[in-house]
Parts: C-alpha cells; sequence; structure tokens
C-alpha cells in the first residue's frame, strides 16, 4: 500500500474507534502556543518559522515525512533543545524558552519516547510508585509510600493502563505494549498539563494497537496529547486534528480526511516515495 493510500484509507482495526464528533471540551483555549520558532543544525534549517497552538484537552497527532522536524519540536517544547528565535509558550504565563528540562518537566509537560523505558527489575507498581510525583528525597520517599491517597492514585493509573492485574509482575516480562502503557502511566503518576508521546506503537500488535488507541482517547479532556506518528490506520483511528510537518513548518492542518485530500500533502508524500 502506498503512502498516499494509508493516508486515505480507513484502518478495519480502528474503524470503531473513530469518532463522529470529538468529546473534548476545549473551551478553556489554548495551552501550547509556538510562534515564529526556527532552528538550524550545521546550516540545516530544521525548524523553519513554525506556528503551532495545541489546546487545553486536545488530543492532536502530528505527522510528515522524515526529516520534517517532527522531533525537534518535541525538542523544543521540553527544553532538550534551544530555537534560535521564536517564542514557545505553556498557557499564558510560562515561556518555555526560560526554563531547563527539569523546570519544564515539573511545570507538567511529560514525554514519552519510542522506546519504553522502565526498571525492568521492578515491579509494575514499584515503577507507578517510583514516578510519583512527590519529593525524592528518601524520607519523604519512605513516608510517601505509606499514604493511602498514594497508593489510591497507584490504582488509578493502573485502571488507566490497563495492568491492574499485572501490579505485581516484574516490568522486564512484560510485552513491548504493556512496558509501552506502564511508561505512560509513569508520566501520568506525574499529572501532566501536556503528553508528548512519540510513535507509540511501533513495534505493536494489532491487538495492543487497539489497546493503545483506547488508551490515548480516554486520557483527551484530562490531558492534552500531542501524538507523532507514521501509521495512518492508527492516527485516523484517534485523530480529531492533524498537523501535517513539512521542512520544519507546518503544511496542513485540519481533519484526517482534510489533510488526506490537501493537494499539497499529497504532493509532499509523493515526493517522499519517488525519491
Amino acid at each position: 500500500m502506498s503512502i498516499i493510500e494509508e493516508l486515505s484509507n480507513r484502518d478495519r482495526v480502528f474503524e470503531f474507534l473513530t469518532p463522529a464528533v470529538s468529546p473534548v471540551d476545549t473551551r478553556h483555549g489554548p495551552i501550547l502556543y509556538m510562534e515564529d520558532v526556527n532552528v538550524s543544525f550545521d546550516g540545516f534549517r530544521a525548524i523553519n518559522n513554525l506556528n503551532m497552538t495545541i489546546d487545553d484537552g486536545e488530543l492532536r497527532c502530528i505527522i510528515g515525512p522524515n526529516g520534517a522536524g517532527k522531533t525537534t519540536m518535541m525538542d523544543i517544547i521540553t527544553g532538550k533543545t534551544a530555537p534560535d528565535t521564536g517564542s514557545v509558550w505553556f498557557g499564558s504565563r510560562h515561556n518555555l524558552l526560560t526554563m531547563n528540562e527539569p523546570e519544564i518537566a515539573t511545570l507538567g509537560i511529560g514525554r514519552k519516547f519510542q522506546k519504553p523505558t522502565v526498571f525492568e527489575a521492578l515491579t509494575v507498581f514499584e515503577n507507578l510508585e517510583l514516578a510519583m510525583a512527590t519529593d525524592k528525597r528518601v524520607i519523604p520517599t519512605l513516608r510517601a509510600a505509606m499514604k493511602a491517597e498514594f497508593r489510591e492514585r497507584i490504582g488509578e493509573v493502573l485502571e488507566t493502563i490497563g495492568l491492574q492485574d499485572l501490579r505485581n509482575q516484574l516490568a522486564g516480562i512484560l510485552s513491548h505494549g504493556q512496558k509501552q502503557w506502564l511508561e505512560i502511566g509513569m508520566l501520568l503518576m506525574q499529572k501532566p498539563r501536556l503528553l508528548l508521546v512519540d510513535e507509540p506503537v511501533a513495534g505493536m500488535t494489532e491487538q495492543e494497537m487497539e489497546r493503545t488507541a483506547e488508551l490515548l482517547t480516554s486520557l483527551a479532556g484530562k490531558q492534552s496529547v500531542v501524538v507523532v506518528e507514521h501509521d495512518m490506520g492508527f492516527v485516523r483511528s484517534i485523530a480529531r486534528k492533524v498537523t501535517v510537518l513539512h521542512q520544519g513548518s507546518v503544511l496542513a492542518e485540519g481533519s484526517m480526511d482534510q489533510v488526506s485530500n490537501d493537494p499539497e500533502v499529497i504532493k509532499v508524500y509523493l515526493g517522499e516515495e519517488e525519491a
């Protein structure tokens, strides 16, 4: 199947998840602003006058060819990369360009990379306990572990990620998909306002992909969720709004049907296929 066919085809596995109308209330307005952002690496313009807004509670999918700037965009938001010019704001009060990575994470921005990074020698429960948004010094951590409200929070997250029956299982023997859900759970323990998720279904079985679609759509409205993904069937199954990046800037934005029928998007993807 060609890339254009993937863009336009409804994946049979995820058809039942595609909402006719978005249930997410985004009336609270934008939570992330990126305006006139530019980044160059050794003369290569990785981000080129990027302008993008993410609404509070929104589930947004970001797609684009390799080298479109998707990873660099997330690096900027999380403080890993400083842009040459532009502005990036979280809400109306927090200038992310004046903050470092730990400060941004504490502010409520969580990022999940493509490869899951869990503590394999610990149980699922212990991974979530370690990720708890509390004082991480030794004595407060030991005391926090005894508090009922923290155990209740872990229970809520276990239910959300669907691993309640595996709470005492070592993380190292989980399946690939289960490790991905556990890492999402670890981020949820920190109560993020904005969650950045990079290629969450790479290497998953169809059943795991279905469960991941359900998980991410369940988070929308509680958090703002930005998903970068190459699997177009999966994107169609969860997408309310899609942003297409190309050469470091926004090429198109709208519903999956709108962007998949956009002549410029078709041209870019066809051009990539012929290269």
